[in-house]
């Protein structure tokens, strides 16, 4: 078996339930994963995990669902465990966990940064300690961030950034783990026709998304189409592995670096 097929290989997504994760969850059992662990935050997503589940195991893998709020160390540490117990160590570990605010930085309370630190920022740093220290070697990380981080514009400072730290977190795990073969990457998807980014955008933001990427009037949606994001991560979990401390913005020319 080649180590950077998806052939086999036990797989950890983190917000796995529904949407971008579910997408994946499917896709790698499709691509002949032998197991998913599928992540999700909380009861509000067990009956998508569980569907998701169902299809992962429609597809030929195992599937198992895993229910925790990732903003503390011992949390993840506890999911990679009671993923190593029920299917073995993993081999590819995807962390699509975020969460968004669009609001003027003057106004953003203490307690709402420091759940958008929690959530972006200290979840991802933990779950790439996690998966450092627990992935078998030649395996592959992918976190999930926004093309925000290319963007120089109003009202999303809690969230580009309390994603941006993860940049930093991935180019140091790809040095440090690059040893034993792991490649790990960021994907900074545009904005996506999920029920994630309609509540924070009013009507008139949702239109000038809708218009703002260069591929936009290709575009079901004109957003990012989570369908167009899912063969970048596949092609980073499996024969891209030679890129590894990237951060890759997949937005159909919504910003760039």
């Amino acid at each position: 078996m080649s180590k950077h097929t998806i052939q086999g290989k036990v797989v950890l997504i983190a917000g796995g339930a529904k949407n971008l994760g579910g997408l994946i969850a499917r896709d790698l059992a499709a691509q002949g994963a032998k197991a998913v662990a599928i992540h999700y935050n909380s009861a509000a997503s067990a009956a998508d995990a569980k569907a998701t589940a169902a299809a992962v195991e429609h597809a030929g893998a195992k599937a198992i669902t895993l229910q925790a709020d990732l903003t503390s160390a011992a949390a993840v540490e506890k999911l990679f465990a009671d993923v190593i117990a029920a299917v073995g160590r993993p081999d590819i570990a995807i962390n699509t966990v975020g969460k968004v605010l669009k609001k003027p930085l003057a106004e953003i309370s203490e307690a709402e940064y420091d759940e958008m630190t929690a959530v972006n920022s200290k979840s991802a740093f933990f779950f790439l300690k996690e998966a450092g220290k627990h992935l078998n070697d030649n395996g592959k990380i992918c976190t999930l961030v926004t093309s925000l981080l290319g963007a120089f514009t109003p009202f999303y400072a809690a969230y580009a950034g309390t994603k941006a730290p993860v940049e930093h977190f991935t180019r140091a795990a790809a040095k440090e783990f690059g040893a034993r073969g792991i490649s790990v990457t960021a994907i900074g998807p545009g904005p996506m026709d999920t029920p994630f980014f309609y509540p924070a955008e009013g009507q008139d933001a949702v239109a000038y998304h809708k218009t703002a990427a260069a591929l936009s009037p290709f575009s079901k949606t004109g957003l990012t189409d989570i369908e167009d994001v899912v063969p970048f991560i596949r092609h980073l979990v499996s024969d891209g592995w030679w890129v590894t401390g990237q951060t890759i913005l997949i937005n159909g020319g919504y910003t760039t670096k």
